[in-house]
């Protein structure tokens, strides 16, 4: 007997057991509470992290468009220029 059918027959006799517990009647509405909670902090999280990328987003715009900085600096280390 290999393990595939050790396996097998260890489930098989689960299953043939006397039959499970029976579930409360309240587990299904707290289940269901339970995900629905889960579900809005979900939501609330992920709108959470567009804001906070739509503000990067603008931030670094209003830097950009302050600071400038595709333009080069000026060169302050060569010496003027004079008498030519």
């Amino acid at each position: 007997m290999n393990a595939h059918e050790r396996r097998t027959d260890r489930v098989r006799r689960l299953l043939d057991a006397p039959p499970h517990p029976v579930t409360p009647p309240w587990l299904a509405t707290v289940a269901a509470a339970r995900g629905h909670r889960i579900l809005r902090r979900r939501r609330a999280v992920r709108a959470v992290g567009w804001w906070l990328l739509w503000l990067a987003v603008v931030a670094f715009a209003v830097w950009a468009s302050l600071t400038e900085p595709w333009h080069v600096a000026p060169a302050e280390t060569t010496p003027p220029l004079e008498g030519w």
